[in-house]
């Protein structure tokens, strides 16, 4: 199987997917003039303390987040609520769908973004590629699938760890395997790729503590049409500058810029 994990910041290089797609559908109850109401506010008053600015070098959220998708980054929804903050700032934990940008479990140097499948004390499995939660079959529209065959780790989760696997993933099925599905603990998340087939995600790393996540993406505000190594933090130099500088008009996907970040509401 062909590995792929997805990150923000500062990571390293991974194989890319080409095409775009439309985004998934936005959250039920906020509309588009609260969204944009919120970035607002963290852009004038918060720039590295509530908003931080992340770039996707990898493929592994595509079709939906793509190389070159430079982020911000709201880190305040997630924030633990004070006695009074809670009452007039929207605190609240991560919900199934959100799309979440976290420390790299097994390198908290690295910085990692995907999609919360399982919170805790959900029951997750995959058969022939389906997600099934609790089960019942989730109906996935941002999921992109790149290969035609069935992967007995990968595609038939859990199961017998594949090379892949962290030790984290050894100690989640020896652990947390109930009846042949994976049941979420407390504090935990369970985290996938859209790009589901080339994701090195909780399937082979484990879960998410809660304590590790950093925010939520929020908004797109440049998108530039880079290979994966001109955007690791060691490959940027001089050259990837002078790149930018002759190639930013016909490079940047204007189509992109400003777009704003939903997570999915399931409707099951």
């Amino acid at each position: 199987m062909k590995s792929d994990i997805g990150h923000v910041g500062e990571v390293s290089p991974e194989t890319a997917a080409p095409p775009l797609s439309s985004a998934p559908p936005p959250d039920a109850p906020r509309g588009a003039l609260a969204e944009w109401t919120v970035t607002v506010l963290l852009l004038l008053f918060g720039t590295t303390t509530l908003v931080q600015a992340f770039v996707i070098p990898t493929g592994s959220m595509e079709n939906n987040l793509l190389i070159g998708d430079h982020l911000l980054v709201d880190k305040l929804t997630y924030s633990p609520a004070g006695g009074v903050s809670k009452y007039i700032l929207p605190f609240r934990e991560p919900k199934r769908g959100d799309i979440i940008v976290f420390r790299y479990p097994v390198d908290i140097r690295q910085t990692f973004v995907k999609r919360v499948i399982g919170i805790p004390g959900d029951h997750i499995r995959l058969v022939n590629k389906a997600v099934y939660r609790n089960g019942v079959k989730l109906d996935e529209p941002y999921v992109v699938h790149k290969t035609d065959y069935i992967d007995s780790y990968r595609d038939n989760f859990p199961g017998d760890p594949d090379f892949h696997s962290d030790a984290r993933a050894v100690a989640m099925l020896q652990t947390n395997q109930v009846n042949g599905e994976i049941v979420v603990p407390p504090g935990n998340f369970f985290a996938m790729g859209d790009n589901r087939d080339y994701s090195l995600d909780s399937r082979y790393w484990g879960f998410v503590p809660r304590d590790y996540i950093i925010g939520k993406p929020l908004v797109i505000y440049w998108s530039y049409d880079a290979p994966t190594a001109d955007l690791a933090d060691s490959s940027i130099g001089v050259r990837h500058f002078i790149d930018i500088a002759e190639h930013f008009f016909s490079k940047t996907r204007w189509s992109r810029t400003f777009l704003l970040i939903h997570g999915y509401t399931y409707k099951n």
